[in-house]
């Protein structure tokens, strides 16, 4: 919790800052305690013949890259994945899959949900806690619904959050462009209000 007297700058037990009501927690070796969480990347998301997601092959590339950076270092990926009875996302059809370039292995974590919140009536935080995890890494689909979600339930659970701006997405919606609606929730989510905003060049897990 983040409370603010006279002071502007108060340092926190686990080493954090609070600012003027923003917390920017300490983050030690990125991979210590920490998974990445790839969120609903799943074929539907590249198959909707009317709509398109926002600059969709970079961010594919994006998340593509931050999966083999995890790899590289056995950090602990956790895939979320969406399902949903009567469409695209049921379970066991092909738009249900998680994208092939990123398809999960054996040691991988795969947890199932069919709302919003990755937490919510699922295993997520029962495996989070068995593994130690107290940061999470998330990328992923769709910026305003799962990740947006996701993210802020995250933080109300204690976790550290990096949110990899360039590697997540959305459509366009009738009233904004995707780019707008990208760019309004990392300016929402991050400056340390439920996460640390960075590209995926800037993220070493070394």
């Amino acid at each position: 919790m983040c409370i603010v007297f006279r002071t502007s700058l108060i340092k926190m037990k686990d080493g954090g800052e609070c600012n003027r009501g923003k917390y920017t927690p300490y983050y030690s070796k990125m991979n210590d305690h920490t998974a990445l969480l790839v969120v609903d990347v799943q074929n539907a998301m590249f198959t909707y013949p009317d709509f398109k997601l926002h600059n969709e092959e970079k961010v594919l590339d994006n998340i593509t890259s931050m999966v083999e950076k995890a790899r590289e270092v056995n950090m602990p990926i956790v895939y979320i994945q969406h399902t949903e009875d009567d469409s695209e996302y049921k379970e066991g059809s092909s738009t249900w899959e998680i994208h092939q370039r990123i398809e999960p292995r054996s040691t991988d974590i795969v947890v199932q949900k069919r709302t919003c919140d990755s937490f919510y009536q699922t295993n997520l935080q029962e495996e989070l806690k068995r593994l130690h995890i107290e940061k999470l890494v998330i990328v992923g689909m769709q910026t305003e619904f799962c990740i947006d979600t996701t993210v802020r339930s995250a933080f109300s659970k204690g976790y550290n959050n990096i949110l990899v701006k360039d590697a997540h997405s959305t459509f366009d919606n009738g009233n904004l462009i995707a780019s707008q609606i990208i760019n309004h929730h990392n300016d929402i989510l991050g400056g340390g209000r439920f996460a640390i905003l960075k590209e995926t060049k800037d993220i070493s897990f070394e």
